[in-house]
C-alpha cells in the first residue's frame, strides 16, 4: 500500500511504531486544519531537521479512513496505509509523540457525502448502507461505523487530558479582550431538559469485581431473545453503566418545549452531539424532527420511510430527496405550513435558510451552546436577527451546567475577559470511557421487553425494561485511567495552586461509584495543602462561576463529555476560542499526544477559500501544541536542540499575538498563511537571538535576516492571490498537487525556507 500524501512519510518498522525517538508524528485530518498543514509543515519540518527531529504524518482524516476501510474495493495505487489502527499501535508505546489536529467527527450524511466524492474521483468504496437488507450490505455498514462519528479519539486517547489556556494566551485576551454581548435581566433564554425517562434518571451502574466478559440481549415480551452484542471485555475495578432514553417521555418532553418556545416567543433550538453520540444522538435527532413537523410525518411518514428519507438525517437531507418522489410537491409544502406554524427556529444559515434542525451535526452542544452564550443569550432567527433561545437538551446529566451558567450571565451579566480567571480542565478520557466509548454499545430497541447483560456464567448484571423505539446504551470506565485521573488531578492542584474540584453528583449511580473511587485513591498523593473537593455539576459550576468573575482560577476535573463540554465553555468565554487552548494528554505508558484546538468552524474557512482564496483558520493550537510536543521529546531523549526548539517557538507565538499576526478577520489583510510566514519570521530570529547553542544560532541568523529583508516582498505575494476563487481538487480528498500550490503562492518564501537545507 502506499500513502496518498506526499510530505514528511518516512520509513517504518514492521509493527508501525515510529522509527526512532527523535520522530514526532504529525496528523493529517480534514478541512481547514488539513489546508494549513500545507503552508506550515514545510516550516516545522525544516527548522526542526537541525535539531535532529523528523516530522512525519500520518493520515487520519475521514477520506483517508474510508480508504483504508475498503482496501478491496480500490485499484493498483489507490490503496493507502491504515495510518490510524498504526497510531493506535503507537500511543501505547513509551516513544509516542502526536500532533492531533482537529478531524471530522463523521455524522451518516458526511459520511454519504464524503463516499459520493471518492466515487467520483473514481475509488470504488461501497455506498454507506444506512438501511441494510442483505449479508453484504450489513458487512459493509459495520465496517462504516469503525469510521462514522469520533472514530479517531478512542483509538488515540489512552491517557487523560490536560486543558487550559496558555500564559501567553490569557495575557493576550486580558489586554486585547474579545467582544461579549451584554446580557439583559429580562432575557427569557432558558435551558430545557427532561426530568425523567432520560439516560440520567434511568442509569444504573456496578464496578467489575473479576475480569471475563458480558453479552448483552435484548428478551423481547413473547420471549424472543436477540443478541445485540457479543462478548464485551471487562476489567477487575472497571465501573460499567446501563441506561436508556425512553422515547414516549422524550417524545412528551419535546412537544411541551415546542408548545413552549412558542408561548414565550422565543428560538427553539435543539442542542445534541451527533458526532460523538453517533448512535444515540442521531435517533433523538430525529425525533426532535418529527415532533416539529407532527402532521407531515403523520401523513407522509410512510412514503418517507420507504424512499430511505430518515428524520435521524435532518431536515435538509429529507427536502434534497423530495423532487425523486411523486409526492415530493406536496411534502415539501406541508413541511413549509408547519414551519411556519411552529416557534421561530433558531438557524445555523438563515442567509441560506439553513435551520437548527437541517443537519445532525450543524449544531454542536459543547461548541453552539458558548457561542450563544457570550452573545446574550441569542441565537439568530429566520430574519437574520438574534433573539432569546429556548436550548433544548434532553438528558440532564450535563444540561444543568448550562442553565447555571445562563442564570448567573442574567443575574450578572457577561463575563469580562480583561479581568476573568480561568477554568483549566482535567478529564477522565483514557481508554474511551464513559459515555464517548458508548458506542459499540449503543441501540435503538426494536422490540418492548428488556435488555439483559449476562457475565460468563449467565448471572444478570443487568435487567432493563425497555419498550420499542427506546435508546439503550451501556458505558465502560477502566480502572487504570481512574487512577491516572487522580493522579494527575492532584499533580496540576500541586502544580498551580488552585483548586482542584470533582464535578461529580452522588445522586447519579455512575459518579456514585467514581466518587468512591476517588475517595480511595486520593490518599495514594500527597495533597498536604492543596485544596480538593467534590461537587455536583451545577455545584461547581456556580462555584468556578463566582471565583471567576474575581479573577481566580479552578481546575475542573470531570468526566468525559463535561471534559469535551468545558474545555469549549471556558475557553471560548475566557480567551474568545478553543482553538487557542494547550490540550495536553500525557499517556499511561509515557508517550504524550499534543492536540490543537477544536475545529467547530473549519467548513466555513473552507467554503471562503474556495471562494475568495482566503483561509480565516488560526493555527494558534498548533504553535502551542508543537512547543510541548518538542518539549516533551528534549525530556525523554536529552534532545537540548528540541528543549531549544520548543522555547524559541513559545517565544515567538508571544511575538505573534503581540504584533498582532493572527488570521485577521476580513479579506484583505494576512490569513492563515500570512500569519505562517511571521511564525518562520520570530521563530528563525528567537533562534537566532538564543546562546545555548551558538552553532544553531549561526544556522538561523542569515534565514532570519533574509526574511526580515523581504518581509514586505513576501507579504504582497501572500495578499496578491486573495479575492478570486481557487480549485483544491475537492473537500473531503483535495488534490495535494493544488493544495500546495494554493497553500504556498510566495515563491520568495519558498525558496528562503528552502536555504535551511
Amino acid at each position: 500500500m502506499r500513502s496518498r500524501l506526499t510530505w514528511g512519510h518516512q520509513p517504518r518498522t514492521d509493527d508501525g511504531v515510529p522509527v526512532t525517538e527523535s520522530t514526532i508524528i504529525y496528523t493529517h485530518t480534514d478541512e481547514a486544519p488539513a489546508l494549513a498543514t500545507y503552508s506550515l509543515l514545510p516550516i516545522v519540518q525544516a527548522y526542526a531537521s537541525l535539531a535532529g527531529v523528523d516530522v512525519e504524518t500520518r493520515d487520519i482524516s475521514l477520506a483517508g479512513r474510508i480508504l483504508a476501510t475498503f482496501p478491496e474495493h480500490l485499484g493498483d495505487g489507490q490503496r493507502i496505509d491504515d495510518d490510524l489502527a498504526e497510531l493506535g499501535r503507537a500511543v501505547l508505546t513509551p516513544e509516542a509523540n502526536i500532533i492531533k489536529l482537529p478531524n471530522v467527527s463523521a455524522s451518516v450524511p458526511q459520511i454519504k457525502t464524503a463516499v459520493a466524492e471518492l466515487q467520483a474521483k473514481g475509488y470504488a468504496v461501497p455506498d454507506y448502507p444506512e438501511f441494510p437488507s442483505t449479508d453484504e450490505e450489513r458487512a459493509t455498514l459495520a465496517r462504516y461505523r469503525k469510521v462514522i462519528g469520533s472514530a479517531v479519539n478512542p483509538v488515540l486517547r489512552q491517557g487523560n487530558s490536560d486543558r487550559r489556556a496558555p500564559a501567553a494566551v490569557k495575557n493576550y485576551a486580558r489586554s486585547h479582550p474579545h467582544r461579549m454581548g451584554a446580557w439583559s435581566p429580562d432575557s427569557k433564554t432558558d435551558v430545557a431538559h427532561m426530568d425523567g425517562g432520560d439516560f440520567r434518571s434511568t442509569e444504573e451502574s456496578t464496578v467489575v469485581t473479576t475480569a471475563g466478559s458480558l453479552r448483552m440481549d435484548l428478551v423481547a415480551s413473547d420471549g424472543t431473545v436477540t443478541a445485540l452484542r457479543g462478548p464485551v471485555t471487562v476489567l477487575a475495578g472497571e465501573v460499567i453503566d446501563v441506561a436508556v432514553m425512553r422515547a414516549a417521555e422524550l417524545r412528551s418532553f419535546l412537544d411541551r418545549q415546542i408548545a413552549r418556545a412558542t408561548s414565550d416567543g422565543v428560538l427553539f433550538s435543539i442542542h445534541l452531539k451527533a458526532t460523538m453520540m453517533k448512535v444515540s444522538d442521531p435517533v433523538i435527532f430525529g425525533h426532535v424532527v418529527r415532533a416539529f413537523f407532527p402532521t407531515t410525518f403523520a401523513t407522509y411518514g410512510d412514503t418517507l420511510a420507504a424512499a430511505g428519507l430518515s428524520p435521524n438525517d435532518g431536515l435538509g437531507a429529507i427536502l434534497e430527496g423530495l423532487d425523486a418522489l411523486p409526492d415530493g410537491d406536496a411534502i415539501r409544502a406541508s413541511f413549509a405550513a408547519e414551519l411556519a406554524a411552529g416557534p421561530d427556529l433558531a438557524m445555523v444559515d438563515s442567509d441560506r435558510g439553513i435551520t437548527n434542525l437541517h443537519v445532525p451535526s450543524d449544531v454542536i452542544v459543547d461548541a453552539s451552546m458558548p457561542a450563544m452564550i457570550r452573545s446574550s443569550g441569542h441565537m439568530w432567527g429566520a430574519d437574520g436577527a438574534e433573539a432569546d433561545t429556548l436550548a433544548v437538551i434532553p438528558d440532564r446529566c450535563y444540561a444543568g451546567v448550562y442553565k447555571v451558567v445562563i442564570d448567573d450571565c442574567r443575574a450578572h451579566g457577561a463575563f469580562d475577559p480583561a479581568t476573568m480567571g480561568s477554568v483549566p480542565n482535567v478529564g477522565l478520557m483514557a481508554q474511551a470511557a464513559e459515555e464517548y466509548g458508548s458506542h459499540d454499545k449503543t441501540f435503538e430497541i426494536a422490540a418492548d421487553g428488556s435488555v439483559r447483560v449476562t457475565d460468563e456464567s449467565g448471572a444478570v448484571v443487568f435487567d432493563v425494561p425497555v419498550r420499542a423505539g427506546d435508546v439503550f446504551r451501556m458505558c465502560q470506565t477502566k480502572d487504570i485511567p481512574i487512577r491516572d485521573w487522580v493522579k494527575l488531578a492532584v499533580s496540576r492542584a500541586r502544580a498551580t495552586g488552585d483548586p482542584a474540584v470533582f464535578w461529580l453528583d452522588a445522586d447519579r449511580a455512575h459518579d456514585a461509584n467514581l466518587i468512591a473511587k476517588v475517595r480511595a485513591y486520593l490518599p495514594d498523593h500527597d495533597t498536604e495543602g492543596l485544596r480538593i473537593e467534590i461537587m455536583t455539576p451545577e455545584e461547581a459550576t456556580a462555584f468556578s462561576l463566582e471565583r471567576i468573575r474575581r479573577g481566580e482560577n479552578t481546575i475542573s476535573v470531570t468526566g468525559n463529555v463535561l471534559r469535551d463540554y468545558l474545555t469549549d465553555l471556558f475557553p471560548i468565554l475566557e480567551v474568545g476560542t478553543s482553538a487557542k487552548m494547550l490540550s495536553v494528554v500525557p499517556l499511561i505508558n509515557g508517550g504524550g499526544l499534543f492536540e490543537t484546538g477544536a475545529g467547530g468552524s473549519a467548513p466555513k474557512h473552507v467554503q471562503q477559500l474556495l471562494k475568495e482564496n482566503y483561509l480565516r483558520w488560526d493555527s494558534l493550537g498548533e504553535f502551542l501544541a508543537l512547543a510541548v510536543s518538542f518539549e516533551h521529546l528534549a525530556e525523554h531523549t536529552g534532545n537540548a536542540r528540541a528543549r531549544i526548539l520548543a522555547h524559541t517557538l513559545d517565544a515567538a507565538t508571544e511575538e505573534l499575538l503581540h504584533e498582532d499576526r493572527s488570521p485577521s478577520r476580513k479579506l484583505g489583510g494576512i490569513d492563515n498563511r500570512g500569519s505562517h510566514f511571521y511564525l518562520a519570521l520570530y521563530w528563525a530570529r528567537a533562534l537566532a537571538r538564543q546562546t545555548d547553542d551558538l552553532e544553531l544560532a549561526a544556522a538561523f541568523t542569515d534565514l532570519a535576516a533574509l526574511l526580515g529583508d523581504q518581509e514586505q516582498t513576501i507579504v504582497a505575494e501572500l495578499l496578491a492571490v486573495q479575492g478570486s476563487p481557487v480549485d483544491i481538487g475537492g473537500y473531503y480528498l483535495p488534490e495535494v498537487a493544488l493544495a500546495e500550490v494554493v497553500m504556498r503562492p510566495s515563491a520568495t518564501f519558498n525558496a528562503a525556507l528552502a536555504t535551511l537545507g
